[in-house]
This record gives structure tokens, C-alpha cells and sequence, in this order.
């Protein structure tokens, strides 16, 4: 489905089959000689039809479009290589960059096992993580953007915003003159954006969830009129939608010391009671994929607790165990 959102801005909804976000909102900003392409959805067959559909009915053509990633993850930068033409640009950060060209470091492959079983999940193929099956085909070429390059689209003049903590490096788009805001997975209506860690909790040297809250303090900084997120609907009111994303995580920071309690437990056993806005409701029933993201979400709290010096983590037979000072 494509919506007009805003003078020569296009919102495209690309399908999520299977997956509770639904779809994926891609937005489509068209120039006087190039146009710009912001996220793409998943490398799967619905993806890649719905995206062909747009680019028809919007009648552009992909060598005259450049394409910015926000970031990493499969249902934003899935479709990059697929789209990628000799004549544009593919845009992102530094480690989604990486990541693209196939040969980050940290890159999901790398550390995902280590994950899995420090944080007491029972042995999950790597498979089971939607964000590895579709990512994207190999990008031969990306432009790495920093915080506060410049991006010209027609009289669009799109100022790269770094708000890592969601990912390694995420990137927001904004336009100071019309006050819009791409948020990416930064800032969501109605929903909160996943928030994990990107390395094995034993030796994590980053704390994820910090970042992030630093980052929606950033960007409420800005003046923002409208805010264009990558899952659901138009914000018109940004400023109260961070506010209700730093106190849902303040929320969950108090929600795990009460389940810590005095005693000392693993990712895993924390997220199996915490709260999830899901329809099953028990934590044996959970799919593989959700037990991943729910665990990740528990252990970027857990980290944050631990940056806080309110919670310590030890490693006893592989497993990292988080107790209470």
C-alpha cells in the first residue's frame, strides 16, 4: 500500500509475513533528478514483489533512486543488495555498512552462539533469527554517513542524525526547515523498539539500552513537526511519544530488580517473567525467534543495571547470572 504523507514523500508498506511488527514502512522521497529510498523490508519473495509494485505505481526508476538504510536489522536493510544499481548510492552508517559489504566484525554470525548460551537459552540455530535468513545480498559498494552529513533530495535537505542504541549505528534523517523526522526503529507509535545487546553478555563493553535513551534526549532536542517512523502510523506528536519511550524502559528497569529480588538469575530466566505484549502468553509456547528477542530485550536491562552499578553479572558454566548489589 502506498500513501502520500507529505509533498512528494510516499509511504510504502512492504509486508512482514509471520512477523508481529506486520510490515516494514519505507518512504519513498522523490527529487527533481534523484529520488531517495529510506529502508526496503525483508530479502524474501513478499518484500521483493510489494517493492517492485511501488516502484511501478510510483513510476520512478532504481537507477536514479538512492537507498538509506537506518540500519542493520533484516526488515529495514533486507532488500539493499536486491536494489542496489550500478548508477546510485546505497547510504548508512559505518557498522551496517560493514555488515552489508560482509565483513563486520561483530556481525550477528559472529557472536550469536555465545549469546545464545551465555544468556541460558537452550541451543538455538541461528537460523531461527529472521534478521540472518532474509538479510540482505552482499552491497558491493555503501556510503558511509556520520552524524550531521548532509543528504540533498530535491529541496529536501536531510541532516543524518546518529542515534545508535537500538543498533550499533543507527541514523535518523532531518529536515530542520520542514521539521520531519525518519526515525527508523528509534521512535515508534503505539509499539516500543526491540532493544538487545550486540555482543556477548560476558564481555559486552557497550551499554545498548544507555545509548538509546541518550539518543531519544538527542533528538528531543530537535524541533519536530512530524515524525515518520519505520512500523505503524505517522507521529504528529514526537516529544510525548519519547517521554512515554523512557518511562516504559524505566518501567522494565524496576519490573527486572523486582524479579531479580535477592536471588541471581540468567537473561533468559528474567525475560520467561517479564511482561510481553503478546497473544501467547506462556514462555514454553514462545517461538524460538521471540524467545531471542525477548532475552536480548532482558539483557540490554540487565546491562544497563550492571553500567549502573546496581546489579552485578557473573559467568558459572557458561552462563551469565545477574544478581542485585
Amino acid at each position: 500500500m502506498i500513501e502520500q504523507v507529505y509533498p512528494d514523500i510516499f509511504k510504502i508498506q512492504i509486508p512482514l509475513p509471520n512477523n508481529p511488527l506486520k510490515a516494514t514502512n519505507a518512504y519513498l522521497v522523490k527529487g527533481d533528478e534523484r529520488n531517495l529510498l529510506i529502508d526496503t523490508g525483508f530479502n524474501r519473495s513478499e518484500c521483493r514483489e510489494a517493492m517492485d509494485q511501488a516502484i511501478e505505481e510510483l513510476g520512478i526508476a532504481m537507477e536514479n533512486t538512492d537507498i538509506f538504510i537506518t540500519h542493520i536489522h533484516g526488515d529495514h536493510s533486507g532488500l539493499a543488495g536486491y536494489l542496489s544499481r550500478p548508477t546510485n548510492t546505497v547510504y548508512s552508517g559505518r557498522y551496517c555498512a560493514q555488515s552489508l559489504q560482509g565483513y563486520a566484525e561483530e556481525g550477528l554470525q559472529g557472536f550469536f552462539d555465545d549469546l545464545i548460551s551465555q544468556s541460558g537459552l537452550p541451543q538455538i540455530s541461528i537460523s531461527a533469527h529472521p534478521g540472518y535468513t532474509y538479510a540482505s545480498d552482499i552491497v558491493e559498494s555503501v556510503a558511509i554517513v556520520q552524524d550531521g552529513d548532509i543528504l540533498q533530495v530535491g529541496e529536501f535537505r536531510f541532516q543524518c542524525i546518529e542515534t545508535s542504541g537500538h543498533a550499533p549505528d543507527h541514523v535518523c534523517l532531518y529536515d530542520a526547515e520542514r521539521k520531519i523526522l525518519f526515525s527508523g526503529d528509534h521512535i515508534l507509535g503505539k509499539i516500543t523498539p526491540n532493544n538487545t545487546i550486540w555482543a556477548p553478555p560476558a564481555t559486552i563493553t557497550r551499554d545498548y539500552l544507555g545509548e538509546y535513551l541518550k539518543s531519544l534526549d538527542k533528538i528531543a532536542g530537535l524541533d519536530l513537526k512530524v515524525v515518520f517512523p519505520a512500523h505503524r502510523y505517522v507521529l504528529e506528536d514526537g516529544y510525548t511519544r519519547i517521554e512515554e519511550l523512557k518511562s516504559h524502559h524505566q518501567r522494565r528497569l524496576e519490573n527486572i530488580l523486582t524479579i531479580l529480588g535477592n536471588g541471581s538469575l540468567s537473561g533468559a530466566q528474567v525475560a520467561s517473567q517479564m511482561q510481553w505484549d503478546l497473544s501467547i502468553k506462556s514462555w514454553e509456547d514462545f517461538p524460538p525467534a521471540q524467545k531471542i528477542f525477548a532475552t536480548g530485550e532482558a539483557l540490554a536491562h540487565l546491562t544497563h543495571l550492571v553500567f549502573q552499578k546496581v546489579v552485578v553479572k557473573d559467568l558459572k558454566d557458561g552462563v551469565v547470572y545477574y544478581s542485585r548489589v
